[in-house]
């Protein structure tokens, strides 16, 4: 393994000396990073790898469906449409949780559990 670094380093260097690294897109502006705190951290890296490929996993489109609809909920004053976009993020969080091979117990909470679960205590 460390040879491997050896010569990825002197290649480094080599291009470096030659200037080949100087002209490249984004040079002398900031690094931009991705929120990626809604992808579970053990499929990261693999999502990524898909993301550069032109690919999304569908698990990923939920997640985004089922943000926008929170955001919709927050700020909707009507009963009739908050009922209706609650029953439109429980649908997609049914989803998600039904699409995935893990523990119940792991699975994203229904949005009027917690406020049910409030009301009790």
């Amino acid at each position: 393994m460390i040879c491997f670094q050896k010569i990825a380093e002197q290649r480094i260097r080599e291009a470096i000396e030659r200037g080949d690294l100087d002209d490249l897109p984004g040079k002398g502006k900031p690094l931009e990073f991705e929120d990626d705190s809604h992808i579970p951290e053990d499929l990261r890296m693999a999502y990524k790898i898909l993301k550069n490929a032109g690919v999304t996993p569908p698990e990923i489109g939920l997640r985004k469906e089922i943000a926008k609809a929170e955001e919709l909920l927050a700020g909707t004053t009507d009963t009739r449409e908050k009922y209706r976009q609650m029953k439109k993020l429980n649908f997609l969080i049914m989803k998600l949780n039904m699409g995935r091979k893990i523990p119940v117990n792991l699975e994203m909470d229904q949005y009027y559990e917690q406020k049910i679960l409030k009301r009790f205590r």
